[in-house]
């Protein structure tokens, strides 16, 4: 059986960031495994602009931002192996993995950094009534198909849910030379960042309806329409509040999910809120040697934050398999509070951090000129003034090594207040 310091599960940009930043950290035998035909996840279906502009300072597209860490890696000459799927990892870490080359293959490695990514929810997940035809595809599905197949999915389209994949197909769709007729929405907010709602929908008049969704679809063998209802605040759809669009294509950006199923398979303890691994500082899971980064942990606004959170991982892994993993005091455990979903990391050992840690999370709802305060117990860690905060985007905080010290219950609360 062969044997490497670390395994990276994943070929996008978290498992590229990672392996690199391992190789650069003095991990000798690094191995990157990846389902997918080729190197760049769900990176080399975006042709739009907007990453790496905070890693690399200028605008990039998805693929041109892939191909500067696949060039890296090569160079680096990290092994990897693609169109190979990984079915199984044991607590000893050796991981079973199957291709049409080799066959059945296990290796064994010495420490393990999940980076899988998430995938899409699908309409089985959020019970959509009505037939079931042909023309219904979720976002990424018809992004793959119109950008990587070279395939048009229809010309007549709606979209349900306002994630950032949705309404960036609707753009280019309607490029394309599609009609997008609507883009429903069952919260009383947008689920995506604010510049893809301006430059996405509001550019190309492409109307927003907040607090609709569908509760019909029509049509045997294609779709031929959708009955749109709003919905009241507990997203129950409101009589008589009805609408019918004729449309041969449905669209469905409803939300992202953690791909996790290897790390239930290993015991890793999941966050029922994020979906994705618990980790401390260091991005390790609670199984020994088990790290995680990117979506795998939940779904970021931006590549350029999981780039950032991967090289943690992989800096922090190869620290593990040079045997600098100390033993630590007991680590400081983060709450959300008022108004905060949830907060990445979980946990945050105080002697392992050097000068600050980042705190994720995301709010709850949409709040104006309100303060983010981070507290242990009564006593105020930090405070920062918001004027506008929403869903959907991440909001981040950066706490000082300093800081940790004055913690005294064990505990870090962050609030809206």
């Amino acid at each position: 059986m062969k044997e490497y310091d670390i395994a990276v599960i994943g070929g996008g940009p978290a498992g590229l960031a990672a392996a690199i930043e391992a190789k650069k950290h003095g991990a000798e035998a690094v191995l990157l495994i990846d389902r997918d035909k080729e190197l760049g996840g769900i990176l080399q279906q975006c042709v739009h602009s907007g990453f790496g502009l905070h890693i690399f300072r200028e605008e990039l597209t998805g693929t041109e931002y892939a191909e500067r860490f696949i060039k890296e890696l090569k160079e680096l000459r990290i092994e990897y192996k693609l169109d190979t799927m990984v079915l199984n990892i044991t607590e000893e870490k050796v991981i079973s993995m199957v291709n049409k080359t080799e066959g059945l293959v296990n290796i064994k490695a010495r420490a393990v950094i999940l980076a899988m990514g998430c995938r899409e929810r699908t309409r089985g997940a959020i019970n959509i009534p009505g037939t079931r035809p042909s023309g219904i595809f979720t976002a990424g599905t018809a992004q793959r198909f119109v950008n990587k197949e070279g395939y048009m999915v229809g010309r007549n389209v709606v979209i349900l849910g306002s994630g950032d994949i949705g309404m960036i197909m609707a753009r280019r769709l309607t490029l394309e030379g599609a009609r997008v007729r609507v883009v429903a929405e069952a919260l009383p907010y947008p689920g995506g960042l604010v510049r893809n709602i301006v430059q996405c929908l509001e550019d190309y008049d492409i109307p927003l309806l907040l607090n609709h969704t569908i509760v019909d679809i029509k049509g045997k063998d294609r779709i031929e329409g959708v009955t749109i209802a709003e919905v009241d605040e507990n997203r129950k759809p409101i009589a008589g509040r009805l609408q019918y669009y004729e449309c041969d294509t449905l669209l469905l950006s409803v939300g992202l999910i953690p791909e996790n199923e290897l790390s239930k398979g290993i015991g890793v303890k999941l966050d029922p809120i994020t979906g994705g691994p618990v980790v401390n500082e260091s991005m390790e899971t609670t199984v020994n040697g088990i790290f995680a980064c990117g979506n795998v942990v939940h779904v970021h606004d931006l590549v350029d934050y999981v780039t950032e959170e991967s090289r943690k991982a992989g800096r922090n892994a190869a620290s593990f398999v040079k045997g600098k993993a100390a033993e630590y005091g007991l680590p400081i455990s983060t709450k959300p509070g008022n108004g905060i979903r949830y907060i990445v990391p979980h946990f945050i050992r105080q002697d392992k951090v050097e000068h600050s840690v980042d705190l994720f999370m995301r709010v709850d709802k949409i709040f104006t000129n309100k303060k983010l305060v981070v507290k242990s117990g009564d006593t105020v860690i930090r405070i920062i003034n918001k004027a506008y905060m929403r869903p959907g985007e991440m909001e981040r905080i950066s706490i000082t090594a300093e800081s940790l010290k004055t913690v005294d219950n064990l505990s870090l609360t962050v609030d809206v207040e």
